[in-house]
């Protein structure tokens, strides 16, 4: 029984260090540090301002809130994605060829480099491999938001 633990432990752990409750593609490459960081924080800020709507794997609520997953609006609008988190947005989206219509209200309280923590968590999740999202790119692209 004693050496079968030696066995079924290691696989155990191999197991738990691989599997990935956020549905995200693993790299060969080691994250940074940083890249860890920005997405850890930016995995639990999306949990408290996002998840609601956009529920937290990312699919969407419905015809209601559009998803993030697997979403066609996110690959081909990043800036205004960025955008959208902080200023909101009101009117028709269309997100892989679906309609929405329900108001997005934005987070104004957060800071440019909380915003760029969530780019880094939705963009590395989910399918999208964007890398992290510089605060300093965040910046440059609110400093341009209409």
């Amino acid at each position: 029984m004693r050496s079968s633990l030696w066995i079924i432990l290691p696989v155990a752990l191999v197991l738990v260090i691989t599997c990935d409750r956020s549905n995200r593609i693993l790299s060969d490459k080691k994250p940074s540090i940083k890249f860890t960081q920005y997405y850890l924080q930016g995995e639990q800020l999306y949990q408290k301002h996002c998840s609601n709507c956009h529920q937290p794997d990312g699919t969407g609520l419905g015809r209601v809130y559009p998803p993030l997953h697997q979403s066609d609006f996110m690959t081909n609008n990043f800036e205004q994605v960025i955008c959208l988190m902080k200023k909101g947005m009101e009117g028709e989206i269309t997100v892989n060829g679906k309609e929405y219509n329900q108001p997005m209200p934005g987070v104004s309280t957060l800071t440019d480099l909380e915003i760029a923590e969530i780019a880094t968590y939705i963009y590395n999740t989910w399918e999208h491999q964007r890398g992290i999202i510089e605060v300093s790119e965040a910046s440059r692209i609110l400093r341009e938001c209409r």
